[in-house]
């Protein structure tokens, strides 16, 4: 264990460095985020999920820093390089870059033009050119000409020797951080169009002649410009002003103004244009890029978050559709559980009399099972099919409710699909993961890639690894936060259950099956490999649903089944009794049950569980109900109100459904009367919106939309049509010119 670590990150997060270390040897115990954060509270003074997790990524990246230094170490002892001081530089570096450019001048390197230099025997020329003294340069370098070595005069000499000059000065490490100083702070990403891509490369148009600051481009245009460079349309750089960094070092190296001096300053112009310049760009690229992908996967993190707990409509008997024109539309019947029950196909949309015959088989698939709600897939035909439905009178007390199905198609052809349902087909398979998400958001959609749910943005573009992690993180988040009954659920959903994973998911739907439902937390440890390791990190957020004691199906650990007895002793009663009555929850004095392991942050969390066992954290179901006549784009009209709900947010604005098979656009600057800073201040997935049409683009179909109630002087700046501004110009505050081309670039990317 490294002190220095713990120090450094308590002093970063301005935490109390034993909250940090308590955090770290939980985490090397084999401890999840959401077991911490949960049900060692008295351990790390309670953390939260977020401040755990920053720990637990800092304190890989400190030790993924120590492996590189020991590597280094090692490398140096090899070669006989490494001396005391040497050592302590390396030793005392807190950062990878800090670290590689201690480490840079003793590099192994490819032949260079430094090294024919030195191969030339110019390196005491160099030596004495870089003093800068007042001497003689021509007199000075005769001795260094070799016409058999390469060195036909002196100007080749004093050229040999400025290369040499160039490579120390881009190997010395003041000069490099002062360069990334100057490039992170002062660099301009600029992009133009490559030669002859002009019209294949049309939707990147908004950058064929670009410039702004690297430091504040927003994630989403520094992303936009590298996917256009990756696809071959643009061409970009990011750097300084040229004189400005020349200036810079001419300012570090340049000492006076001898002939010396003169030779320094033409080696110091060289050393930038032909090694610095492409070294710290190559370090501006890379770090502009992390953070793109940070603010973007934080953007992806979020969205995913909120669909993921979005409100279920819970246990129904729900008849699902997935809609079609041609093809018809796939009926299936799932009970209060999600079980498959029956299938058929109807057609709506054709001949009176087909359209008669569906009718009568959604009426008769209603009463035979029970159905309490229809959820309605919002693809192809989903409009119109919600209309049909909505139109049967005998049908009229069952809510019609329109489900997103993005990424139903990919859970489809799915092996998970396959295996839930080997004799069904697609449609099938993709209607009854229409019902369930309307049932269960959260338990369905941890059955598909997060990628493929329609909430990123950029997400190809980022770095897929750190993508991955991030979102099997909030996945894993949600579940624990929500709990998971462990005998109904799918080995998808116990997979993220803390401990548990995808073999332990899969021994635990195995003994369910042959011993039938599980009666007690504790007949867990029954299972194949489920120890009391294990146990401990799972079993707070397993739930049975109906065991005798009622504790089982609430978020009290069975570690603290005894606090709950002891409560219940004192009070003269049951555990089920405290449970149904909220007076003697009351009546319970905390401070009594302190222990040295058991503190207040843990006994309060144990009440509220009392006074509602298992509650779930989402909020109530709320049906959203399009506009009547409005299906699709050529029913819309500029300055209609209609109810929509979001469906994606970026940094540039969010999407919203309006029911018309298209998602229009909210961008930022329409999102409110006032100043946005970030459109999560203001809306959430799968919250419900008012909006007003301020565009309609059939022809490419974009609709953009104002959540604004003031509106006149948007509607008049649409009748102006204002100057084009130049690149430089351009700003993400107007919807005209410049806000509806990032809208539409911003589609494209989807």
């Amino acid at each position: 264990m490294n002190e220095v670590h713990f120090n450094l990150i308590a002093k970063e997060m301005k935490l109390d460095p034993k909250r940090v270390l308590a955090a770290v040897l939980l985490l090397d115990g084999g401890a999840t985020v959401p077991f911490i954060a949960r049900y060692r509270k008295e351990l790390t003074d309670t953390l939260d999920e977020v401040q755990i997790t920053d720990i637990r990524d800092r304190i890989n990246q400190l030790r993924d820093l120590d492996k590189r230094r020991d590597a280094i170490i090692k490398s140096l002892e090899e070669r006989k390089l490494l001396t005391e001081t040497l050592k302590k530089k390396v030793m005392a570096a807190e950062s990878l870059t800090v670290l590689e450019d201690i480490y840079l001048p003793y590099r192994p390197k490819k032949r260079t033009k430094a090294t024919v230099a030195k191969e030339k025997g110019l390196e005491p020329l160099a030596k004495l050119i870089f003093e800068q003294t007042d001497v003689d340069l021509i007199a000075a370098t005769k001795k260094y000409v070799n016409k058999k070595k390469g060195v036909e005069g002196s100007e080749d000499a004093l050229a040999g020797a400025r290369d040499i000059v160039a490579e120390w000065m881009n190997e010395d490490q003041g000069i490099r951080a002062k360069m990334r100083e100057l490039f992170a702070a002062e660099g301009l990403i600029r992009s133009k169009v490559c030669k002859g891509k002009e019209k294949d490369g049309i939707k990147y148009k908004d950058y064929y002649e670009w410039e702004e600051k690297i430091a504040t481009a927003p994630s989403h245009r520094i992303l936009a410009i590298r996917r256009g460079e990756s696809e071959g349309f643009l061409m970009a750089r990011i750097t300084p002003l040229e004189e400005d960094a020349v200036s810079l070092m001419d300012q570090y190296f340049v000492k006076n103004s001898t002939e010396s001096a003169q030779q320094v300053k033409l080696a110091a112009h060289d050393g930038y244009k032909r090694l610095l310049s492409v070294g710290m760009e190559t370090e501006v690229r890379l770090s502009s890029k992390k953070r793109a992908d940070e603010e973007a996967i934080t953007v992806f993190v979020e969205n995913l978050r909120q669909l993921l707990l979005a409100s279920p409509l819970g246990e129904k008997n729900v008849l699902a559709i997935d809609p079609g024109f041609r093809t018809g539309c796939k009926v299936v019947a799932i009970n209060k559980q999600g079980k498959f029950l029956f299938t058929e196909v109807i057609y709506p949309h054709g001949s009176e009399f087909s359209a008669s015959e569906a009718t009568e088989a959604v009426v008769s698939m209603c009463k035979k099972y029970e159905i309490e709600a229809i959820a309605v897939g919002n693809g192809t035909a989903g409009r119109e099919t919600e209309a049909f439905v909505r139109d049967i009178k005998a049908l009229n007390k069952i809510p019609v409710i329109l489900v997103n199905e993005s990424g139903a198609s990919i859970y489809s052809a799915s092996a998970v699909a396959r295996e839930e349902f080997p004799d069904q087909d697609l449609t099938v398979r993709g209607a009854v993961s229409i019902g369930r998400r309307l049932m269960d958001p959260l338990s369905e959609l941890v059955k598909i890639d997060a990628k493929s749910i329609g909430v990123g943005q950029y997400q190809h573009d980022v770095d897929q690894n750190a993508l991955k992690n991030s979102l099997d993180d909030v996945v894993v988040s949600c579940v624990n936060a929500v709990g998971v009954e462990v005998n109904t659920s799918s080995k998808q959903l116990l997979t993220y259950v803390s401990g548990v994973g995808p073999k332990l998911a899969q021994l635990i739907i195995e003994y369910r099956n042959e011993n039938g439902p599980f009666t007690t937390r504790k007949e867990l440890l029954k299972v194949s490999t489920l120890g009391p390791k294990v146990f401990e990190q799972a079993a707070g957020f397993l739930r049975i649903r109906g065991a005798k004691n009622k504790l089982d199906c609430s978020a009290v650990h069975p570690e603290s089944y005894h606090v709950v007895e002891a409560m219940a002793k004192d009070l003269g009663s049951t555990v089920t009794d405290i449970i149904s009555d909220s007076s003697l929850q009351n009546k319970i004095d905390l401070k009594k049950y302190v222990t040295d392991t058991v503190g207040l942050p843990t006994l309060q969390d144990i009440v509220k569980e009392l006074a509602k066992p298992g509650r779930d954290p989402r909020k109530e179901f709320e049906e959203i109900k399009f506009q009547d006549g409005v299906t699709t784009m050529d029913d819309l009209k500029v300055g209609m109100k209609l109810t929509g709900v979001i469906t994606n947010i970026t940094a540039f604005g969010a999407f919203v459904d309006i029911g018309v098979h298209q998602d229009g656009l909210v961008h930022i600057s329409q999102m409110s009367d006032g100043f946005v800073k970030s459109p999560a201040d203001v809306v959430k997935v799968q919250q419900k919106v008012t909006v007003t049409v301020m565009e309609i683009d059939k022809d490419r179909k974009r609709i953009a939309l104002s959540m604004k109630t003031k509106l006149e002087k948007d509607f008049s700046l649409k009748k102006d049509h204002p100057k084009k501004a130049s690149p430089s110009q351009k700003s993400d505050s107007s919807m005209s010119d410049f806000g509806k081309k990032l809208m539409e670039a911003a589609l494209k990317s989807q």
